[in-house]
């Protein structure tokens, strides 16, 4: 696979039939492995590994519902009170990261109402965080680590 904009991880990959898999430690079992999943995949080990993101607290493809249909979010972080904190919207590399990326994204957020949304293709990386009280969106320089975005949501 491509090499990203991200530290390399060691992975299980398989061969299924004419496909390959890759092992998701979150969902606990093989997924297919398209672009977009090698983005998801990178992108949670860097979470985790170097952002000191607690594994339990993360979910992979959570369903919510958005004007009566059920969307799949790419990563949700939750707080340790099980109340959503940050969205991750992945895109394959391929796909260069626009306004319709954003606009996902922040339809998604309508409903989980989020402060943090990072926005990958695994390459580009932008994060941005949402002051409601000031209605106004702030891009940052870094991810942040998962204490900041704890002490920074409330």
């Amino acid at each position: 696979m491509e090499k990203l904009n991200l530290p390399e991880y060691d992975f299980r990959i398989r061969k299924s039939e004419q496909k390959f898999e890759i092992f998701d430690d979150f969902r606990k079992k093989f997924v297919a492995l398209t672009p977009e999943e090698w983005v998801r995949q990178n992108f949670l080990m860097y979470l985790v590994n170097e952002k000191d993101y607690p594994a339990s607290l993360i979910a992979v493809e959570a369903g919510l519902k958005l004007y009566n249909r059920i969307k799949r979010t790419d990563i949700v972080v939750y707080s340790n009170l099980a109340k959503p904190v940050l969205i991750v919207e992945c895109k394959a590399s391929e796909v260069t990261i626009s306004q319709k990326v954003f606009d996902q994204i922040a339809r998604y957020n309508m409903v989980l109402k989020v402060k943090y949304l990072i926005v990958t293709n695994g390459l580009n990386h932008y994060c941005c965080y949402l002051d409601y009280e000031n209605s106004s969106i702030k891009y940052l320089e870094e991810i942040p680590d998962y204490n900041y975005l704890l002490t920074n949501t409330k």
